[in-house]
């Protein structure tokens, strides 16, 4: 198999990914306990429970069993929370290159220059690449010119932002990732294999979107699992909201009851799957109200999670639901790894694969049932009812308004 070097790790979505397009991972770095836990009870790989500012380069080769440019890929996703999209929309930007967590990007380019890789992939949250916001986009960017230079490679790193639905992943899942040779060889990312679920208006040569019955249509609809009921303030409310909608149906745009203002809330407030959907973005620390919700008015259980990333079935976890779901919201779909690995293999290491179909591309499910009929809103939310105004746009909401004051005292 060839050999790739993880950097931090987490549950494994993009190695999982690799693996399946035939790399096997001969070092994992990651900080995170139950990450680590959960890779030990799954894998045999090497892991490194550190942070990786204190792992040598050396020591970290030495795990992995190979010399400076032996490795045939370097993988990795550095925390993404400094360019996470919540904090700009909530404050009008998000901390970037400021967060002392940023400088994950330079212990990634420490690694790059130091073990020299066959080929390099970096992926990032969606944010990372803001027009006019680039500053860590163009810090890996930049470092590897430097590395070139000094190591005398020749890394032609190119980005693209991906949404993972277009690949069959059953989850709308945008990130940036970046590709790059050592010997200058340019990556092209590969097309989109799927588009809207509506056949006729596929471009030619799509297939539909996979859904989230596709994903989990087969697993128990009402398990008897406690954790999974909701909590909160907002619990009863779910169940008035029809599948694949959120709060905005019950705002003066929607065709609910007027409880809330226009966009005033965050997109995954009361969001709820609808079967023939892919789902959206799986979170990482939702509060009591952020979905996406299962359409019976439940959490998503740990299983669900886990096929909505298009990790294997085999995939096991010994912790609590919660750590699960920070894990998987943290996590690369698998699939989508899987294809871009394949593509590596194929483009930058001459080593393309015979088996053309993809290994964790979850299966059609045929005969979609009819969508859950949604529930009169209860009384104790009808004091609410009224007219609300609007957000007044991004940055012009009151956590930003008391941001802009606190700063400026």
């Amino acid at each position: 198999m060839l050999k790739a070097i993880s950097l931090f790790t987490g549950a494994g979505g993009l190695d999982l990914g690799f693996e399946a397009a035939g790399f096997k991972t001969r070092v994992a770095v990651e900080i995170d306990p139950i990450c680590c836990q959960t890779l030990r009870l799954n894998r045999g790989w090497t892991v490194v429970e550190e942070d990786i500012a204190g792992v040598s380069s050396k020591r970290l080769l030495k795990a992995a069993g190979l010399a400076t440019g032996e490795a045939d890929v370097l993988i990795g996703g550095p925390p993404c929370q400094p360019f996470s999209k919540s904090g700009y929309w909530a404050n009008g930007d998000a901390p970037r290159l400021s967060d002392p967590n940023a400088n994950t990007l330079d212990e990634y380019l420490r690694i790059v220059r130091d073990t020299r890789p066959k080929a390099l992939l970096l992926e990032n949250v969606y944010g990372f690449a803001y027009s006019g916001k680039r500053e860590g986009l163009d810090r890996i960017l930049h470092g590897i010119q430097d590395i070139n230079k000094s190591a005398k490679t020749n890394y032609k790193p190119v980005w693209a932002v991906l949404d993972a639905a277009s690949y069959g992943v059953p989850q709308r899942r945008e990130r940036i990732f970046v590709i790059a040779s050592r010997d200058g060889r340019e990556f092209k990312f590969p097309q989109p294999t799927h588009g809207e679920n509506a056949a006729d208006q596929l471009p030619l040569g799509l297939k539909p979107f996979h859904t989230s019955w596709d994903a989990i249509g087969d697993l128990p609809q009402r398990p008897d699992v406690p954790e999974l009921e909701l909590t909160g303030k907002w619990a009863g409310l779910l169940p008035s909201i029809p599948e694949g909608q959120n709060y905005l149906w019950h705002t003066p745009r929607g065709g609910g009851v007027p409880l809330f203002g226009w966009r005033t809330r965050y997109w995954s407030f009361l969001l709820k799957l609808a079967k023939d959907k892919p789902s959206w973005t799986v979170q990482a620390q939702p509060g009591p109200a952020t979905g996406p919700f299962h359409w019976t008015n439940r959490k998503l259980s740990a299983r669900e999670l886990a096929r909505l990333q298009t990790f294997p079935d085999d995939f096991l976890f010994d912790c609590d639901r919660a750590q699960v779901q920070r894990m998987l919201g943290n996590a690369v779909p698998s699939l989508l790894a899987e294809v871009l690995a394949r593509e590596i293999r194929r483009q930058l290491l001459d080593a393309p694969l015979r088996e053309q179909k993809l290994e964790l591309m979850p299966p059609r499910r045929r005969s979609v049932p009819r969508r859950h009929a949604a529930a009169p809103v209860r009384s104790v939310y009808l004091s609410l009812k009224g007219a609300h105004p609007d957000h007044p746009g991004t940055a012009l909401g009151p956590r930003a308004r008391l941001r802009s004051v606190e700063l400026s005292s």
